[in-house]
């Protein structure tokens, strides 16, 4: 039997970068994954048509986690679908503008707090009514190195993923009792669209394209693959993990404590 047989799991921006790393991995695992998708529904598809051609059990469903109600609706659908969820991986993110904190709009900083933090926050609150249901449950949240790093130019982005991970410190308190697990994977640069974005707004390159041209000086030879986060969600989802919760797990080969 697979490690997830039986699992529910909701992957928000399931359909590309990270996500779909995670949303293809956990149904290779057995479970069946309701991937999330908001402007990128070609990619959802693709991850749908891979997983379904795997053998694996899963739907799509468009929603943006800043929309709540569009959000709580999407949940409920899941639920209506698949008869419970009972892992729930917070991975919708956006970038930043790499701008100085004297040149950003509020306007920005709301934009990013809205999907990285209260969005799913939201998300949240809507899945542990089923969630509570069921004998174990497992929430995930994607953040960053950046909550370690805090880069200059950074300061939306910085602020969005510190305020995750403060929702899940506080989250994996409160439902212990309820035999849920919480726990935060923060990945340092992956080579997804998004990193690119990201490498762009931060060292101002704006010819950067591909990331593996960083692969010399990346630890361990290359930079990290969306496969990589996946495995560490896996993990936090298996038996091997049932008694950890409250826990971050920086997946950056080491970068903090080596120089790239």
């Amino acid at each position: 039997m697979s490690v997830l047989s039986g699992r529910v799991a909701l992957v928000t921006g399931g359909g590309r970068g990270i996500g779909r790393g995670i949303s293809e991995l956990l149904a290779a695992e057995g479970a069946s994954v309701a991937i999330n998708y908001h402007s990128g529904k070609e990619g959802a598809e693709e991850t749908l048509r891979k997983i379904i051609d795997r053998g694996g059990t899963a739907k799509m469903y468009g929603a943006s986690v800043a929309d709540y109600e569009a959000s709580s609706a999407m949940v409920k659908e899941v639920i209506r679908d698949f008869g419970h969820i009972d892992i729930l991986v917070n991975n919708a993110g956006i970038a930043s503008r790499g701008k100085a904190v004297a040149d950003t709009d509020a306007a920005e900083v709301e934009r990013l707090l809205a999907v990285h933090a209260v969005g799913a926050h939201q998300l949240c609150a809507a899945v542990l009514p089923s969630m509570r249901t069921q004998e174990r449950g497992d929430i995930v949240f994607i953040s960053s190195v950046a909550t370690a790093n805090n880069s200059a130019k950074g300061a939306p982005y910085n602020m969005g993923k510190a305020a995750m991970e403060a929702l899940a410190l506080t989250l994996a308190k409160e439902e212990r009792k309820n035999g849920i697990r919480v726990n935060i994977a923060a990945p340092g640069l992956v080579e997804t669209d998004m990193g690119v974005r990201l490498s762009r707004s931060l060292t101002g390159n704006k010819e950067l394209t591909d990331l593996r041209s960083l692969d010399d000086s990346a630890p361990f030879g290359r930079v990290c693959q969306p496969d990589d986060v996946a495995n560490v969600v896996l993990w936090f989802c298996s038996p091997g993990s049932a008694y950890v919760t409250g826990q971050r797990v920086q997946c950056d080969g080491g970068g903090a404590i080596t120089s790239y």
